[in-house]
């Protein structure tokens, strides 16, 4: 996450949102009629780029971009090269190092790239731009708006609609930047915040060069997974909690951003680990001040019940049911196609369901909810939202296990209690929330939270596996499939009720 104070010559202060409208080509005329835009005039333009990197993706690497751009017709066409460096952060809010000049013609130009430092430490003896090589294209209308307020702070806001094309493979550029032109930062808040209120909006985190090179290496829209941070042992509240949680609200958003046009059930899957994750690090960090300042979240709530749902239907058409086939079906003739009506009736509820997430995806509300975290954490990662409170050290370290510790203690109480359902559910939670805190924390806990790991990990799945069980019977129930399919599924779980994490319990714990 970028530290908005650092903003100066030669860097780039801009929020990216993805724009999951139902009809991207009326997004012109909606944000025209804001009243934060209606009074200024848009300036169109068609954008073409080209982006370069070595057969080693050495600028990618280093999380670096360069791009020629055309701009205009055909009969005066006009060229820039850009170097762009990135601040190392997964949000939307980005603080990145940008070098332009103009440039004669559609050639990179060497000498164009001394005034970057950047480039001079990555490339002093001219090997890296020998090697460059076009690597994939952008082409967009782009619809700007220069905003100039009367605290003296310009803003550009600029819709992109076209493609990014890499070979055969293309994929649609439907997206907003605001950039910060002259000002201060809360300026830029302030405008985002105002759009967000009256068009769907979703964090976006991945550039277009990052996109690109995603596309032609066929990984784009695939399921971002938990990428713990890696912590030093002198390591201080601001340099902790804020990277703590800044990677886990971006697994979230990155997965809901891919499942807007992509049906892998993994997306869903880790969407909804990336916001547990996010959850549980919130609660743990609650007792800290800034920590409490957090903004609320129930505009998102429906969208979260969707999620929810969603990832019954594909657990029960991608695990639960595949598995208990033969059990039902061997011996007995007829029983298959009664069978395949059912999974045909779990695949079309889920297919319904999905397009329901899409739709409350497109509600400004649950937008308007994602940006304001988006902007909180950027608050979080400066050293003054902290004051006094900024301990480091051992200090943090103590804190931290006092927690987990604590944790670690509620977890066992509530599965010595676990003898009916509502029980196993909490002992499940208390689970999980004490595996993504020792995840995330790793480095500042003592040697024996691994074990506790091992133990949480091993409740979890039983626990969850005998919950899924359950939950297929119901949703057959709800679905009005053969009653004796959901008679087999409701007797099949309960014979298998508690079975798989009873070694789990007291005192193996």
């Amino acid at each position: 996450m970028p530290s908005t104070s650092q903003h100066g010559p030669g860097a780039e202060l801009e929020i990216k949102l993805a724009l999951p409208a139902a009809d991207p080509a009326s997004l012109a005329r909606q944000l025209a009629r804001l009243p934060a835009l209606a009074r200024r005039k848009p300036v169109r333009k068609q954008v073409d780029n080209i982006y370069f990197d070595t057969p080693a993706q050495a600028l990618r690497a280093q999380r670096m971009a360069l791009r020629l751009r055309r701009v205009g017709g055909d009969d005066a066409p006009q060229w820039l090269q850009t170097f762009k460096t990135s601040d190392g952060g997964d949000s939307a809010l980005s603080l990145r190092g940008e070098w332009e000049v103009p440039v004669p013609g559609p050639a990179l130009v060497q000498a164009a790239l001394q005034a970057a430092p950047p480039w001079q430490r990555l490339d002093p003896e001219g090997a890296v731009f020998a090697a460059l090589q076009p690597c994939f294209a952008t082409a967009f209308e782009r619809t700007a708006w220069t905003v100039r307020r009367r605290d003296g702070s310009v803003i550009e806001v600029a819709l992109d609609l076209g493609q990014i094309t890499s070979g055969q493979r293309s994929v649609p550029i439907c997206e907003l930047e605001l950039e910060l032109l002259a000002g201060a930062p809360t300026a830029l808040f302030d405008l985002a915040r105002h759009i967000a209120l009256h068009i769907a909006v979703l964090p976006l985190a991945a550039s277009k060069a990052q996109r690109g090179h995603a596309l032609r290496d066929g990984t784009l829209d695939t399921p971002l997974r938990a990428r713990p941070q890696p912590l030093g042992g002198d390591v201080a509240w601001h340099h902790m909690v804020q990277p703590v949680l800044g990677e886990m609200f971006a697994q979230f958003t990155a997965n809901l951003n891919a499942l807007r046009h992509c049906d892998d059930p993994e997306l869903v899957h880790q969407a909804r680990v990336g916001w547990r994750r996010f959850r549980s690090a919130l609660r743990l960090f609650k007792p800290v001040a800034p920590v409490r300042a957090a903004p609320a979240w129930p505009q998102m709530q429906p969208l979260l019940v969707l999620l929810g749902e969603l990832r019954d239907l594909d657990v029960a058409c991608t695990q639960t049911l595949p598995a208990l086939q033969d059990a039902f079906v061997a011996g007995h003739a007829g029983r298959a196609e009664r069978w395949q009506a059912m999974e045909q009736a779990f695949q079309q509820a889920a297919l319904q369901q999905r397009q329901r997430v899409r739709q409350a995806l497109q509600e400004p509300p649950v937008g308007a909810a994602l940006l304001a975290i988006t902007l909180w954490l950027d608050e979080l990662a400066r050293p003054e939202a902290w004051g006094a409170q900024d301990i480091s050290g051992k200090a943090v370290r103590r804190w931290v296990r006092q927690r987990m510790v604590r944790l670690h203690a509620q977890w066992k109480k509530a599965l010595r209690d676990s003898t009916h359902a509502e029980s196993q559910h909490r002992a499940r939670i208390l689970a999980k929330r004490l595996r993504y805190n020792i995840e995330a924390l790793c480095p500042l806990l003592p040697a024996r939270t691994q074990r506790w790991l091992q133990q949480v990990s091993g409740v979890q799945a039983g626990i969850g596996a005998s919950r899924d069980l359950l939950q297929a019977g119901v949703l057959a129930q709800r679905l009005a499939v053969d009653r004796g399919i959901v008679a087999f599924l409701r007797g099949y779980a309960a014979g298998r009720a508690g079975v798989p994490w009873a070694s789990q319990l007291p005192g193996s714990v």
